[in-house]
């Protein structure tokens, strides 16, 4: 892991950002999808920040992979989400073209470490 702390590392701040994205995107979703669509794209894309936050501070090998598994689990989670978002019309092709592009970036970074 990188010895600079958790802020610098590149996935957890592709991660974060997109969490901060998310949140923003799902404030103009319709009203009565507040407990459903949004309530559930911001828990899985901030699923994947708080995963890759436990994995920096566990102390074993094993235990940060699993939490880098889960995170990796929940990215596609909110990608998935982010195409359902387009298919319902709450959001344009574009931004969930973005979303799914930049966490097959995240993915990429899990998949050969930092």
């Amino acid at each position: 892991m990188n010895k600079g702390g958790l802020e610098n590392l590149e996935i957890y701040k592709l991660a974060e950002r997109l969490e901060i994205f998310i949140f923003k995107v799902t404030e103009r979703f319709p009203k009565d999808e507040k407990f459903r669509s949004v309530d559930q794209l911001r828990r899985s894309s901030a699923s994947v920040t708080d995963n890759i936050s436990e994995s920096y501070n566990r102390f074993s090998y094993q235990d940060k992979i699993n939490r880098m598994y889960i995170a990796r689990g929940e990215a596609g989670e909110t990608k998935a989400g982010t195409r359902k978002a387009f298919k319902k019309g709450f959001i344009s092709e574009k931004i969930a073209t973005f979303v799914g592009e930049k966490y097959n970036e995240h993915d990429k970074i899990v998949k050969h470490g930092e």
